[in-house]
C-alpha cells in the first residue's frame, strides 16, 4: 500500500509563486527563493537558510520541470507524489532547532529532497519510504550529490527505525489521523517530533520529550497527504 507522497500545501495565504524563469540562471532563482519566500516570511535560522542555499532542489525534481524548481509550491515528481514547497520544508526543519551532532529520522523520503536539507544539518539522517521507485530514484539523487550520511530504507515508516532509536529529532511527511506512538518513543530525551495529524483539517504538530514527560502544540495549519500502510489499518 502506499503510505507517503512528498507533499504538503500551506493553508495560510500568502505563499508566492514564483514560475518558471523562462530557462534563466538556476542559482540565482535559488537565491530569490531564499530570500523571498524563506527570509522574506519567518524563517530565521541561519543554519536552514544556508541549508536551502546549498541544497540544489532541481536535482531532486524530473527534468521537465527544472524550470519550476525554485517556485514556492509542490511539483509532481511520480507515483501520485509530489515533492513539497521550499517554504514548508524549511519551516518543518526550522522548527526541530538542529545544532549539527544530531540523529534524525525521517518518515516518507519522497525525492529526497527533505532527506539532503536534513543531512546539511544534522549529523546522520535514516529515512523510509513506502513506494519502492521513490525510493530508489531519491537513493541515486542522493548519492550522486555526495551525502553519505543519509541512510535509506524501503518500507511501511509508521512504527519507525526501532533498531536505530533513540532519535534525536523525527519528521513525519504525511499526515496520519492519530500520531503514532512508536514514534513518540522512539525520541531521545530532548528531541522534537514535527508531524501533520488530521484528516479534513489538519495541523502541524511540535511533540518533545522532556524530563517531566512529553508535551505537544500545534504550529501551523496545513494540508499534507494521509499517511498509509499501517496508519489505516
Amino acid at each position: 500500500m502506499r503510505q507517503l507522497g512528498w507533499i504538503a500545501v500551506l493553508l495560510t495565504a500568502g505563499c508566492s509563486e514564483r514560475e518558471a524563469l523562462g530557462g534563466g540562471d538556476l542559482q540565482r532563482a535559488q537565491e530569490t527563493m531564499v530570500r523571498d519566500d524563506l527570509e522574506g516570511r519567518d524563517i530565521r535560522d541561519p543554519r536552514v537558510l544556508a541549508a536551502m542555499r546549498r541544497v540544489p532542489r532541481h536535482e531532486f525534481v524530473p527534468e521537465r520541470l527544472r524550470e519550476h524548481a525554485y517556485a514556492d509550491r509542490p511539483l509532481p515528481i511520480g507515483e501520485e507524489q509530489t515533492i513539497s514547497q521550499p517554504y514548508i520544508v524549511a519551516f518543518m526543519t526550522q522548527a526541530l532547532e538542529l545544532e549539527g551532532s544530531e540523529k534524525v529520522l525521517e518518515i516518507g523520503t519522497g525525492s529526497g529532497y527533505q532527506a539532503a536539507v536534513l543531512a546539511e544539518l544534522a549529523q546522520e539522517v535514516y529515512s523510509i519510504e513506502i513506494v519502492p521507485s521513490l525510493a530508489e530514484r531519491a537513493r541515486g539523487v542522493l548519492e550522486s550529490l555526495g551525502y553519505r550520511n543519509v541512510h535509506l530504507r524501503t518500507g511501511d515508516g509508521y512504527r519507525g527505525w526501532p533498531e536505530a532509536a533513540p532519535f534525536d529529532a523525527i519528521l513525519v511527511t504525511a499526515a496520519p489521523d492519530h500520531v503514532p506512538r512508536a514514534l513518540v518513543d522512539q525520541l531521545a530525551l530532548g528531541a522534537k517530533l514535527v508531524i501533520p495529524v488530521g484528516r479534513e483539517n489538519q495541523e502541524l504538530l511540535v511533540i518533545e520529550r522532556t524530563a517531566s514527560g512529553v508535551t505537544q502544540r500545534s504550529v501551523l495549519p496545513v494540508r499534507f497527504v494521509p499517511m498509509t500502510g499501517e496508519a489505516q489499518h
